[in-house]
């Protein structure tokens, strides 16, 4: 009997992916995420719970070193591909399971020599394939999808929301959550105003979160760092510094990015932390395509094109910023730990993009605004994080939901959820689009300056001071599109 065939089949059956979305990915992540979730195959959050490691966008070398990284975390078996349009996604995902289930690819890439995981980038042609090359296609995504299986491939959903069996090999994305505690030990309610909170479990499980591998665990894996020497175990040495108290405590220095799940794709950063409180926070990114790339900012695309003279309805844009929306709440829920609202968000998501009527949308998403914004535990999880005023906000020149919210994170979902019900009358609305009047998902539309670099600007100081298990809440919350900065068009209009 062939028993490592055997075990190769079934890996490739159903395999675990890992996203990683580059600037200029999302649409292909968008495809990649509604896919994933037809076939049911889970996404993974960590390259050690990966079998198929999706590279989604055009080919950035900036971030070439930060691939190698992940790559080389993956445990075997595995396989690597790359789609760098939507249309690829498909053929990429068959690909990477025609690679896993290969017992000869397997060997051949286990005897690899020049790097820890058998893996020299063009060495071994086998391992990464686009749609197009002769061999069969191979992929493993995670980290950025949402699966019908969850967030973070955890927990299953079947049609509605209701919950199906689930893999119960697979981490929950709770463990990538807040970490807060109640005062005095006490345990926060933990009920929603439906009876259940939010991940599925008890308010206790969402106090894991404080050790959370998110973001040591995603410092240890060097793919998600970008950059940084590792050292044994992973993680850089600390050394010793005064903290704010004037006591001397080892810092610690850890990147977060650029490929962490539900993170701005390509950007990168710097932490250093003493305990689990951040001291200082430096930022790098976005990685910046080549002259020769065509890299285009997916949500602002209505805006783009209306700013050059062609004709946009009101409708177009008003849609995709609600889709926007509905993406940001489905990171930031994951991140939270809610996987199957997160799924339910991405699904109607989905579907505005695909052109459902108002009709078609306007029930679930009800049922979705009532439950995520009457949540008390992710009110509770959320509150007094990353508080924003609106003058703060105005100071640093951002606009659009992060101003309008006007405190912490907890008031921008609940600015979103608002906006979201607020467009979802206006979808099919024929008049042209004035991009002076609407705003575009992140704020009033300027390619001179960008809304998200406003954003990403705000983002260092909120998060120095703050424990390291909300740094990813305040992150989520006001969601960058690090695309605003780099696509061909905005770098077009800004050079004159």
């Amino acid at each position: 009997m062939d028993l490592t065939g055997l075990i190769l089949r079934v890996t490739a059956e159903r395999p675990h992916v890992l996203l990683a979305t580059v600037p200029g990915g999302a649409a292909v992540r968008l495809a990649a995420e509604r896919l994933l979730r037809a076939r049911d195959w889970p996404q993974a959050s960590t390259p050690a719970k990966a079998d198929l490691l999706l590279v989604a966008g055009p080919d950035l070398p900036e971030l070439r070193t930060a691939l190698e990284r992940l790559w080389r975390d993956m445990p075997a078996p595995r396989a690597r591909v790359h789609a760098r349009t939507p249309d690829e996604v498909e053929a990429a995902l068959d690909s990477g399971r025609a690679l896993l289930g290969s017992p000869a690819v397997q060997r051949e890439s286990a005897a690899l020599p020049g790097q820890e995981g058998g893996h020299r980038e063009g060495e071994h042609g086998a391992q990464e394939r686009h749609e197009g090359d002769d061999q069969a296609p191979g992929h493993d995504g995670d980290g950025g999808g949402e699966g019908e299986t969850g967030r973070a491939g955890d927990a299953h959903s079947g049609p509605d929301g209701e919950h199906a069996p689930h893999d119960t090999g697979q981490d929950t994305e709770a463990e990538h959550g807040d970490g807060r505690q109640a005062p005095d030990g006490q345990v926060p309610d933990s009920q929603d105003p439906d009876g259940q909170a939010p991940d599925g479990q008890d308010a206790d499980s969402h106090g894991d979160h404080g050790d959370h591998g998110d973001h040591g665990g995603h410092g240890e894996h060097g793919g998600h760092g970008g950059g940084q020497t590792d050292m044994p175990g992973g993680l850089p040495m600390a050394e010793p510094g005064a903290d704010r108290d004037g006591l001397t405590l080892d810092r610690l220095h850890l990147p977060l990015g650029p490929f962490l799940a539900d993170w701005p794709a390509g950007l990168t950063f710097r932490l250093v932390l003493q305990g689990d409180v951040v001291q200082r926070v430096d930022v790098d990114g976005p990685a910046r395509p080549p002259d020769d790339a065509a890299v285009e900012a997916f949500w602002v695309q209505p805006w783009l094109r209306a700013a050059s003279g062609e004709p946009v309805t009101a409708g177009e844009a008003v849609r995709r910023r609600a889709a926007a929306h509905l993406d940001s709440l489905g990171r930031l829920l994951a991140v939270a730990g809610w996987p199957a609202e997160a799924v339910r968000a991405g699904r109607l998501r989905d579907d505005l993009l695909s052109g459902a009527p108002r009709a078609a949308v306007a029930p679930r998403l009800e049922r979705l605004t009532r439950r995520v914004g009457r949540s008390r535990t992710l009110a509770w999880l959320t509150r007094g994080i990353g508080v924003v005023t609106a003058q703060k906000a105005r100071e640093a020149g951002a606009g659009g939901p992060a101003a309008r919210a006007d405190g912490d994170v907890t008031a921008r979902y609940r600015q979103w959820l608002a906006d979201i019900r607020h467009d979802l009358p206006r979808l099919e609305d024929p008049a042209p689009l004035d991009v002076a009047v609407e705003d575009s998902p992140r704020g009033p539309w300027s390619a001179e300056a960008p809304p998200s670099a406003a954003l990403i600007a705000l983002l260092p100081p909120l998060l120095e001071g703050a424990e390291l298990a909300a740094a990813r809440l305040v992150v989520a919350s006001l969601d960058p599109d690090p695309e605003e900065l780099v696509s061909r068009g905005v770098v077009e209009v800004a050079r004159g």
